[in-house]
């Protein structure tokens, strides 16, 4: 029991970037050719797709550079985090769109509500405890997995090799204690540069 407390722990680190490791999946720190199942004219696309993304929401407000993610995966651009009113997500997703290539935008980022420690913790062990059940099954690539926890709701968002792995990785999420809801954003490889949008699942 207290070896899998300390690999939660130790995952959670890792997932929330508090400590460096060498990923090797589509969200990992760089781009492993070997194990992406994207093209390499893909992942040279996206990761330029991103660049500018990045650089254009900077110019914006250097505040973002904390607060504002984003991940670009086939064309597709994701954009998580929290920002002080509805107005500043709908200019960002405007911006999204103005990049050269992006074929569908997905905006989750979060209005900003008073900080509730509690609340927080909750979520973060939330993600913890999924991200641990992704790394320990075999049938599943972990790393080509995004996850985010806001108020017991999870936001996956990643890419599957098979249809199976893909209801692999909801069954996994459903099982965590305390989850309200799983909303899934999960693309097929076969589907790569065929599907024109992402396949949603909303748990119960």
């Amino acid at each position: 029991m207290k070896i899998r407390l300390i690999l939660i722990f130790l995952i959670g680190l890792i997932s929330t970037g508090c400590v460096g490791v060498s990923s090797t999946g589509i969200f990992g720190t760089g781009v492993s050719v070997a194990i992406d199942p994207r093209s390499l004219g893909t992942q040279i696309d996206d990761s330029i797709m991103q660049k500018n993304l990045s650089a254009r929401i900077l110019l914006v407000d250097k505040n973002y550079f904390l607060n504002v993610k984003t991940k670009v995966i086939d064309g597709r651009i994701f954009i998580t985090g929290k920002v002080d009113d509805p107005e500043e997500k709908l200019k960002l997703t405007k911006l999204a769109w103005e990049i050269e290539g992006a074929r569908s935008v997905k905006n989750d980022l979060k209005i900003k509500e008073e900080f509730n420690f509690k609340q927080s913790a909750k979520d973060l062990l939330i993600t913890s405890q999924l991200r641990t059940a992704l790394v320990f099954n075999e049938n599943i690539k972990a790393t080509n997995y995004q996850i985010d926890t806001y108020k017991k709701k999870i936001y996956i968002y990643g890419l599957a090799i098979t249809s199976e792995e893909k209801d692999l990785v909801i069954e996994e999420a459903k099982e965590i204690l305390d989850v309200e809801d799983v909303i899934a954003s999960i693309l097929l490889v076969d589907n790569l540069r065929i599907q024109k949008n992402w396949i949603i699942y909303h748990i119960w």
